[in-house]
């Protein structure tokens, strides 16, 4: 039996990993398109741009990994089709691979901005290893930047780019960064983060033009007419799901691979994991689909031990994900709906130090919560969600009741 794993990212290279160490010695051939082998994509914006670790600390193995197990790492492979009834994949070369149950990993890539000018030359983007590397270099040279949405990959970006003594304007459609995920309150947080850093953050702007010179970015047009200085762009405004596979060979998508608790897709011998699975989530009781490391992480083992044993254990992780800007460090831990009007934000700790913990409840239900620069409490907040209990919020929202007595 052959175990075919499309995507060599995090999530592929997991599940490689969990089916030798959940003790399946068959075939296992995992296909990347890019000539890296897998690599983690957090610190592409954070310490491996910033220059604060090295470049071969992102891979997932050590480069002999694949071989000392036995796994058929074949990078440049890209799968163009899924032939269901022949049980293969085909590959662009016109190889086909046969399998016994298939991985989709295919990850998501970063939305395009459409407007003139964004062909140009220093126009980038992050997604790659390649795009890290290229921004590396950017900081370097550049005197100022622009960066065009507010979101997690664009204030990392900057950050790394005062860091680096760059000037930096962020150029944002939405009244304050982060402002869909964080409601108004928290999303200030970060507005008044990166301005004491010295960054011109503009909201509530419309983007109608990268504006270029003999093929060199100068500027970005806004709607009032204002021009924006700048060496180079940087984009950063979502990024959307790789389904394409997953579509043509006829499986379910909505938002992503619909897949159960077991990463099992509507047809039972293919799985998607990370960024392209809209998973059924136990806990939450409804399908959800997070684009961050702890789902690639934790996604790929799961649909790895399914594989093996169709009774494994499913998923039943919260959503999770991190950031670090300067100084601040954040985890966030649960799911609420961006822009849910329904829910209240309870802070516990000093909003205006920016050493607090953020809880956003429903009717006194902690959905998620968020940890900034405190730590060691993610247990304690997981587990409040997962009660699933109506809390007094004027206790929750005092430090000086311990968490554990919730």
């Amino acid at each position: 039996m052959t175990y075919v794993i499309v995507g060599a990212g995090l999530a592929g290279a997991r599940a490689a990993e969990a089916l030798r160490d959940g003790g399946y010695e068959g075939p296992v051939v995992l296909l990347g398109a890019e000539q890296h082998r897998p690599y983690e994509r957090p610190p592409l914006s954070k310490e491996y741009l910033q220059g604060s670790s090295e470049r071969d600390e992102v891979f997932v193995h050590p480069a002999d990994w694949y071989r000392e197990h036995d796994v058929d790492l074949r990078l440049g492979a890209t799968v163009t089709a899924i032939d269901r009834d022949a049980s293969e994949v085909v590959l662009d070369d016109g190889d086909r691979v046969g399998y016994e149950a298939l991985l989709l990993a295919t990850g998501s890539s970063p939305r395009h901005l459409r407007v003139p000018g964004a062909e140009l030359e220093d126009v980038h983007y992050l997604r790659y290893l390649d795009d890290s590397d290229r921004l590396k270099i950017l900081l370097q040279r550049a005197g100022r930047i622009a960066v065009i949405g507010a979101g997690w990959i664009g204030l990392e970006v900057t950050a790394a780019a005062r860091i680096a003594d760059v000037e930096v304007a962020v150029l944002e459609a939405a009244d304050a960064p982060l402002l869909g995920v964080l409601g108004p309150e928290i999303a200030e947080v970060f507005a008044g983060l990166h301005r004491e850093h010295g960054v011109d953050l503009r909201t509530g702007v419309q983007v109608t033009e990268i504006v270029g010179k003999d093929g060199a970015v100068v500027g970005v047009r806004l709607g009032d007419g204002s021009l924006v200085e700048a060496d180079a762009v940087v984009v950063g405004i979502g990024a959307a799901p790789n389904t394409e596979l997953a579509e043509r060979a006829g499986l379910q998508v909505d938002d992503g691979v619909r897949v159960d608790e077991h990463l099992r897709s509507s047809d039972p011998r293919i799985y998607a994991a990370g960024d392209i699975a809209s998973i059924h989530h136990p806990a939450l009781g409804r399908q959800i689909r997070v684009e961050h490391w702890a789902t690639a992480q934790n996604s790929g083992p799961v649909a790895a031990a399914a594989m093996i044993d169709e009774n494994a254990t499913g998923w039943d992780r919260l959503p999770y994900f991190f950031t670090d800007q300067y100084d601040l460090g954040m985890e966030y831990t649960g799911h609420v709906d961006p822009g849910d009007e329904n829910v209240e934000v309870v802070v516990r700790g000093d909003l205006a130090g920016r050493e607090f913990i953020a809880f956003w409840c429903q009717d006194g239900r902690p959905l998620a919560g968020m940890n900034v620069n405190i730590w060691d409490v993610t247990d304690d907040i997981e587990r409040l969600i997962r009660a699933g209990a109506p809390l007094d919020t004027t206790r929750l929202a005092d430090p000086g009741v311990p968490l554990s007595d919730l």
